[in-house]
């Protein structure tokens, strides 16, 4: 009896954690929509690239700079076909200098106004759910694992021109957020706000090249 208890209670954590799942198992994104131009390969590797068409997309000099702004500013997404409540998330990311990018959570609209030509800014991913920046001297002020509009993360943890490793705690009323293991943001969310939604990945602007790897999702058992 005493053995089947203590087996019991050290197989306790891990039934209640759930288990992880590969997001992009296979260097397939099967599981996910492209919203937006955006081009998404996976590598040989498995590392995924997100990128637009440099020769396809240009400016023309006959723009105002207000319609220059809304083409240099439309986003382009990439998300998850399915939808999530609470759950654990691991994504390392790279970006070049002066990249911008972000993980978004609870968007149900999967950014169709940020995406739309023109773009409404006052309804992008970030103002309908949630987005954990990632940027590299991006000149906004907000740093890599900020919850974007909520809570600037703690400096002094991100590493400049490399990979860098998040971990998201996503649970109804708390949004927690790691950088390279160091706890660095977190918010308990806007309660008029979805609870639910999936998981998006962000192309700020035409000039963002923005690859992850390792993407990983554990959703938490017995949620909502």
């Amino acid at each position: 009896m005493y053995l089947v208890a203590a087996m019991l209670l050290l197989s306790f954590p891990a039934l209640a954690s759930g288990q992880w799942t590969d997001l992009l198992k296979g260097g397939s994104l099967d599981a996910w929509q492209s919203v937006g131009d955006g081009l998404w390969t996976v590598m040989r590797d498995g590392t995924l690239v997100g990128q637009r068409n440099v020769i396809r997309n240009k400016p023309d000099l006959s723009w105002t700079r207000e319609q220059y702004d809304q083409w240099m500013y439309r986003q382009a997404w990439l998300y998850t076909k399915k939808e999530f409540d609470e759950f654990d998330l691991h994504a390392e990311c790279w970006l070049r200098w002066g990249g911008n990018s972000g993980i978004s959570i609870r968007d149900p609209s999967r950014a169709q106004y940020a995406v739309a030509a023109p773009p409404d800014f006052r309804r992008t991913p970030a103002h309908v759910g949630y987005e954990i920046q990632i940027a590299n001297h991006y000149p906004d002020g907000t740093p890599t694992a900020s919850i974007y509009g909520f809570a600037k993360a703690k400096p002094g943890h991100e590493i400049d021109n490399d990979w860098n490793t998040l971990d998201l705690e996503v649970r109804r009323n708390m949004i927690r957020v790691r950088l390279n293991g160091a706890l660095v943001a977190q918010h308990p969310g806007d309660p008029a706000r979805p609870k639910t939604g999936p998981i998006g990945l962000q192309l700020h602007d035409q000039n963002t090249v923005a690859l992850f790897r390792n993407i990983r999702i554990r959703e938490i058992p017995g949620s909502p």
